[in-house]
C-alpha cells in the first residue's frame, strides 16, 4: 500500500491531508510553523497529530526501505521465489520483516550447515515428508567417511531440521507470542557477594511477575539490578506447552515413523535456538516499551516545568545554599539583570547568623526585593529558617520561595554561564539561575540540558539519544508556544524557535550587540546565515514589543500582515490601535463581533487563519503561561518534627513518576503522595490527576524522619 494512503487510514484522516502535510515536512517545514501557519494544508492537525504522522511517515519509510533491501539480498543468493517476495511485501512491522529474513542471513558455521556440508540435507527433507518409511533404514543411504553411523546421519538430520524449525517466521511469531503471554519473569539475587548496590533490588532477590503485566518502572528497575551485578533475571516458560504447540504446527501424521524424530528436533531448536533469542527479542521490546513510555512521562514533567508561570515584575534575591563554603546570594532586577551578588556565612562551621540577617536585610532594603528564592539542595533547610527569620524581624512585605536547583551547577560551568558572567565564580553564577528562574522559568531552564533538571524517571537507564530528541522536541514545542522577545531573549532561548540553529541564535545575538534592538522582524533577514526559509519558519514565533510594526508584537505571521490589516481596516483601526491601550480595548470589542467565516469568505483567506488573526490582534505581547496560577509563596518554614498525622498543608507537586507524585510541603523532603492517595476514584496513572508545578492541597499520612519519608494523601478525608 502507498505510505500516504496506509498513513491516512491508520491515523483516520483525508488522504489530501496526509499528501500535503507530508509535502510540507518534506520541504523541510518545522512542526510548529505547520501546526501554527499552515492549518488550510493540514486540515488544522495540531502539534501532537503532526508529530504523530511525522513519527509513522519515518517508520514506514525505514520499513520500505528494510524491505527493498532484504529483497534484494535474498535474490543475490538465488533463492527469491514469488511466495518469499509477496511476505516480504505485505510484512508490516520490521520484526516480521526480520523474521522472512531470518533463514537467509548469513550464519557462522552450525550444526545445521555441518550437516548439510556433509550431505545431509536431502535426509531431513525425507524426514520432513513423514513418509512410512523406517528413518533408520533412510539414513543408511547416507553413510560415508564423514557419517559413519545411522546414529550420526540421524543426529545431522535433525540439526537441520532443528535450525529450520527455529527460523520458521510463523513459528518465532507464534513462540514470541505465547512466551509474552504465558511466561513468568522471574528474578532472583545474583550470586557474586559484592554487587554494587545491592540492597537497593532487595525487593526483587525473589521476584516473580507475568511478563505481560509487569508495569514499566518496575522493568527500568530490574534491568539496572542486572546491569550493575545485583540480579539475575530469566523468563519462564512451560517447555511441555511449548512442544506441544510447535509439533502442532511441524508434525502432520503423528502415526509417522519420522514423528519422534521430528518431535525431538523441536525440542533441541526450541531449546538451543529459539528459546534464549525470543526471550532476548521479549526482554529487548520490553526495555524498549519501558523506556518509550519513561520518556513520555519526563516529556510530559518536563512540559509542565517550562511552562509554570513567571513571577513578572518583582526583584528577587537568589540564595544558592552551603555549609562550609557559605550561601552565594545574587539580587537581580525585574528583568533578570545582576544586579548585586555577595557571599554569606550563617551556618557551621562559621555560624555568622547575625551578620548574615543584616547583609541580607541591606540588599532587600537597597535594590528594593520582594522575593527571596532558595535552592532546594545542601543546606536548603537551615537556610529557609534563615530567610523565615529575616522576613519575621527585618521586612514582613517579602516572601519566600524553595524552588529546585537541578541543573543550576550545570549552567553555572557553562559555556552560556562564562559568556554571560564572565567575571563572576562559578557558584555565584548558580545563585543568579536561582534568582532568575522564577522570573521566567521557560527563559532560564533552557539553558540547562533538560536531563539535568530532575524531573524524570530512570532518565539514565533509557536511550539517551532518544530522550534527548524527546525532549528536544518539548523543549522546541514550549518555546513556540509561548513565543520570544527578540531583543532580550538569549541563544539559548533562540534556539529553539522554529527553523533556528545554534549557529543561527548566535548570529542574531551578535547582530544585535552590534546594531542594537531589531526594530522590525523584517530586520532578521540581515542577520548572516538567515534566508528567506529561516525567516519564514522563525518570524512569527518572535515578538518584537517596542518596535515600529505594531503587528510585530503578535503570534501574526508577517506573510499575513495585509490580510491583518484588512481586519484591521474592517474594525476601523490600523494597526496603531495594537499599541494603545483605549484603542485596544475598544477593538477586542469589534473583533468580538466579527464572524471568522464571512471574513474568510469575503477576503479570500483560509477560515483557520482569519481565526487565528482575530486572536492574536486581541492579545498583542499575550503570554499562554500568564493564564496559569502562579507559584506557591511562603513566609514561614516548617520542619520535618512540625509534621504530624493529620495535619493539611499546601504544596507543590516536584515530580511526577509512574508510581505517585513528590510534592515539596516546605520540609527538607518532598511527600510522596502514592498513586493510591491521589484521589477517591480509580487512577491509571498519576499524570491524569497531577502536573509538575501544581499546587495541591495534601494531608500528612505519616513521617519518618530516620529514613527521611514523608507519605501524603490527596484523598478527601472521610467525616
Amino acid at each position: 500500500m502507498e505510505i500516504t494512503r496506509q498513513l491516512a487510514a491508520e491515523l483516520k484522516l483525508r488522504l489530501e491531508q496526509v499528501e500535503r502535510t507530508v509535502a510540507l515536512l518534506d520541504e523541510g517545514n518545522t512542526i510548529p510553523f505547520i501546526a501554527r501557519y499552515r492549518k488550510e494544508a493540514t486540515g488544522e492537525l495540531d502539534e501532537v497529530q503532526l508529530r504523530s504522522l511525522a513519527e509513522r511517515l519515518g517508520y514506514l519509510r525505514s520499513l520500505q526501505s528494510r524491505r527493498e533491501e532484504v529483497v534484494r539480498l535474498i535474490e543475490a543468493q538465488g533463492k527469491l521465489t514469488p511466495e518469499i517476495s509477496a511476505a516480504v511485501e505485505a510484512a508490516v512491522t520490521l520484526q516480521e520483516l526480520e523474521d522472512l529474513y531470518r533463514p537467509f542471513r548469513p550464519k557462522r558455521r552450525t550444526r545445521a550447515s555441518i550437516a548439510k556440508e556433509k550431505g545431509l540435507e536431502p535426509l531431513a527433507d525425507l524426514l520432513l515428508a513423514q513418509g512410512r518409511d523406517d528413518p533408520r533404514q533412510l539414513a543408511e543411504g547416507f553413510l560415508t567417511d564423514d557419517v559413519p553411523s545411522i546414529e550420526d546421519a540421524l543426529q545431522g538430520a535433525q540439526d537441520i531440521l532443528a535450525e529450520l524449525f527455529a527460523d520458521d517466521p510463523r513459528q518465532r511469531a507464534l513462540l514470541r507470542k505465547f512466551t509474552f503471554d504465558a511466561g513468568i519473569l522471574a528474578v532472583e539475587r545474583s550470586d557474586k557477594e559484592d554487587a554494587p548496590e545491592a540492597e537497593e533490588f532487595q525487593m526483587y532477590f525473589a521476584y516473580r511477575e507475568p511478563v505481560a503485566k509487569i508495569p514499566p518502572h518496575r522493568i527500568l528497575a530490574i534491568n539496572r539490578g542486572e546491569r550493575l551485578g545485583a540480579l539475575k533475571v530469566k523468563i519462564e516458560v512451560d517447555a511441555e506447552r511449548v512442544h506441544t504447540l510447535l509439533c502442532r504446527q511441524v508434525i502432520t501424521n503423528g502415526s509417522s515413523p519420522a514423528a519422534p524424530y521430528l518431535r525431538a528436533a523441536i525440542e533441541d531448536g526450541y531449546a538451543r535456538l529459539s528459546a534464549p533469542s525470543v526471550e532476548r527479542e521479549i526482554r529487548n521490546a520490553l526495555t524498549e516499551t519501558a523506556e518509550k513510555h519513561a520518556i513520555q512521562i519526563f516529556a510530559k514533567n518536563l512540559q509542565n516545568l517550562l511552562m509554570q508561570s513567571p513571577v513578572r515584575g518583582r526583584r528577587v534575591l537568589g540564595i544558592d545554599p552551603g555549609f562550609r563554603t557559605g550561601c552565594k546570594v545574587a539580587v537581580v532586577d525585574e528583568f533578570g539583570q545582576l544586579l548585586e551578588c555577595k557571599a554569606i556565612y550563617p551556618h557551621e562551621p562559621q555560624g555568622r547568623w547575625q551578620e548574615a540577617l543584616r547583609l541580607l536585610a541591606s540588599l532587600v532594603s537597597k535594590h528594593g526585593v520582594t522575593l527571596i528564592t532558595i535552592g532546594n539542595g545542601t543546606a536548603c533547610r537551615e537556610t529557609e529558617k534563615l530567610a523565615a527569620e529575616l522576613v519575621k524581624e527585618y521586612c514582613p512585605a517579602v516572601q519566600y520561595l524553595v524552588v529546585s536547583e537541578a541543573g543550576a551547577s550545570v549552567y553555572s560551568a557553562s559555556e552560556l554561564a562564562r559568556e554571560e558572567f564572565p567575571e563572576l565564580d562559578v557558584s555565584m553564577r548558580g545563585a543568579v539561575s536561582i534568582a532568575r528562574r522564577v522570573q521566567d522559568p521557560l527563559a532560564e531552564l533552557v539553558k540547562i540540558e533538560p536531563k539535568s533538571l530532575g524531573v524524570g524517571q530512570y532518565q539514565h537507564d533509557v536511550n539517551q539519544k532518544e530522550l534527548s530528541d524527546a525532549l528536544d522536541t518539548v523543549v522546541e514545542s514550549c518555546v513556540n508556544h509561548v513565543g520570544v522577545n527578540l531583543n532580550t531573549a538569549s541563544s539559548a532561548l533562540l534556539r529553539y524557535v522554529s527553523g533556528l540553529s545554534t549557529k543561527s541564535a548566535h548570529e542574531i545575538v551578535n547582530h544585535r550587540t552590534a546594531n542594537g534592538p531589531f526594530k522590525r522582524r523584517e530586520e532578521l533577514k540581515k542577520v548572516k546565515g538567515i534566508g528567506p526559509k529561516t525567516f519564514e519558519q522563525a518570524a512569527g514565533f518572535l515578538r518584537i514589543a517596542e518596535g515600529t510594526e505594531p503587528l510585530d508584537n503578535t503570534a501574526v505571521h508577517p506573510e499575513s500582515y495585509p490580510l491583518a490589516r484588512e481586519i484591521l481596516a474592517a474594525c476601523g483601526f490600523s494597526p496603531d490601535g495594537l499599541q494603545s491601550r483605549e484603542a485596544l480595548s475598544q477593538l477586542r470589542a469589534k473583533l468580538r463581533e466579527l464572524d471568522p467565516e464571512r471574513v474568510a469568505s469575503s477576503l479570500g483567506a483560509g477560515v483557520p487563519t482569519v481565526r487565528d488573526i482575530i486572536a492574536s490582534l486581541s492579545q498583542p505581547g499575550r503570554d499562554p503561561r500568564d493564564e496559569l496560577p502562579p507559584p506557591l509563596f511562603r513566609a514561614d518554614v516548617l520542619s520535618m518534627e512540625d509534621l504530624s498525622p493529620g495535619m493539611v498543608l499546601k504544596g507543590t507537586v516536584q515530580n511526577v513518576v509512574d508510581f505517585g507524585a513528590f510534592v515539596d510541603i516546605g520540609v527538607k523532603k518532598a511527600g510522596l503522595v502514592h498513586i493510591s492517595q491521589l484521589s477517591d476514584e480509580y487512577v491509571r496513572h498519576p499524570t491524569d490527576v497531577v502536573q509538575v508545578g501544581d499546587i495541591v492541597t495534601v494531608r500528612v499520612l505519616s513521617v519518618d524522619p530516620k529514613l527521611g519519608r514523608i507519605s501524603l494523601s490527596m484523598k478527601i478525608e472521610k467525616a
